[in-house]
């Protein structure tokens, strides 16, 4: 079974994401070692959302309430949040719902610029993330790949998408009531990551030609020579954009009273709250960007939540008839398997085998490509009769089946 607890923009406050998203790094180990029903944990944190994808054993017979209380301990002692506090402001989304869920949050539909570019790349690299922590299953596997092919199918299928359409380019549009003109501006990027490389972009489009960079880290000067900007220390620019992940900024970086912008687009926050009360100094954070994201980005295009939609029911259809089709395929393969030992015997050679297991894959296609329509409109259940009364196979229970167990065993 699969679970999404998701906190974001819409039902948390900035302080509890910027909480959560300080969790992060440590967050999916301890949501794997928190229940051993728990078999694996794929999280996503961004500016505006803090989620944690879970594929549980049915196997194990606990319900999803009980993995759910497990996995809001453990963000909770991650986090330094109460429990109760992030039970408040978690939307619990399960099986079924799960892929709707990712699929719409990939497709920037849920996001506060909706149809924004940069959030597709932030689910692909969370799964890249458990891929390298190992924490990921074959579900959630799959389950990622197809939130990606349906993000794309989005993109290329409707208007919803866009470059300009993103966080950095909303704080730019934000600022340009602030700087009269772009071109005359010096601006100074805090980070190296992609939200710098997509924020240079997005000056570059509003016509800012004095762009410099700083990192702590010592990738200044190689991010620099790439997208040919200047490497810098000198905080006495125009304005400030702030977007990394370790660093953060006081007072002390601000010194004079030399009136400037500051924008901070990180989370955890790159820039103290008191740089805000310094003379002359302008600070523009997430939360106020988010108070002003355009009204006519706030519901998503038709065309794109239908795509959606379509994308999750075929998924979950899939996973459902999955167990008959793989039964299917076994049982054909093991016969077909007996039949090309006995050829062999007969002295049969490589052409005999290839002619044999070309066959099988033809007459397994119809069958298998009928499961899905069935399972798509309701009718898995026929087509697992149909195995039975054929063949005599009795697949294994699907995952909402063994789901349905669990409950109803947990109910008697």
């Amino acid at each position: 079974m699969l679970l999404c607890l998701s906190s974001n923009h819409r039902n948390a406050s900035f302080e509890l994401l910027e909480s959560l998203s300080l969790a992060a790094p440590g967050a999916t180990d301890a949501l794997l070692s928190s229940s051993a029903v728990v078999t694996g944990a794929v999280v996503l944190a961004t500016c505006n959302r803090f989620e944690a994808y879970l594929d549980i054993d049915e196997a194990a017979g606990a319900p999803a309430g009980i993995a759910v209380a497990s996995t809001l301990a453990a963000l909770s002692e991650a986090s330094g949040l109460s429990a109760e506090t992030l039970r408040a402001s978690i939307t619990v989304h399960e099986d079924a719902d799960v892929a709707a869920h990712l699929f719409s949050v990939t497709s920037g539909l849920e996001s506060v610029v909706v149809g924004e570019d940069e959030i597709a790349g932030q689910v692909g690299r969370a799964l890249d993330r458990a891929r390298i922590g190992k924490t990921t299953t074959r579900e959630l596997e799959q389950l990622f790949q197809r939130a990606t092919r349906t993000s794309r199918g989005v993109k290329n299928l409707t208007s919803i998408g866009g470059r300009d359409r993103s966080l950095v380019r909303l704080a730019l549009e934000l600022a340009s009531s602030r700087i009269a003109d772009w071109s005359a501006a010096s601006v100074l990027i805090v980070g190296t990551g992609q939200y710098a490389a997509t924020t240079v972009a997005a000056l570059r489009d509003k016509g800012a030609e004095d762009i410099r960079v700083f990192s702590r880290t010592g990738r200044g000067p190689a991010f620099a020579a790439k997208h040919r900007i200047t490497n810098s220390t000198d905080f006495e620019v125009d304005v400030v954009i702030a977007c990394t992940a370790n660093t953060v900024l006081g007072p002390d970086s601000f010194p004079g009273t030399s009136r400037r912008l500051v924008i901070d687009l990180g989370l955890p926050r790159n820039i103290e709250p008191a740089v805000a009360a310094i003379q002359g100094v302008e600070l523009l954070d997430l939360e106020t960007v988010r108070l002003h994201a355009p009204l006519d980005a706030l519901s998503a295009h038709d065309d794109a939540t239908a795509i959606v939609r379509s994308a999750a029911a075929e998924f979950i259809a899939e996973r459902d008839i999955e167990p008959a089709v793989v039964a299917l395929r076994t049982h054909v393969f093991d016969l077909l398997d007996a039949e090309i030992a006995r050829a062999r015997a007969r002295g049969a050679g490589d052409e005999t085998e290839s002619a044999l297991r070309h066959l099988a894959g033809v007459l397994l296609h119809g069958p298998s490509a009928r499961a899905r329509e069935f399972a798509l409109d309701g009718r898995a259940n026929e087509f697992r009769a149909g195995l039975d009364a054929v063949y005599g196979i009795t697949p294994a229970p699907s995952a909402q089946d063994a789901a349905g167990q669990a409950d109803d065993a947990q109910s008697a």
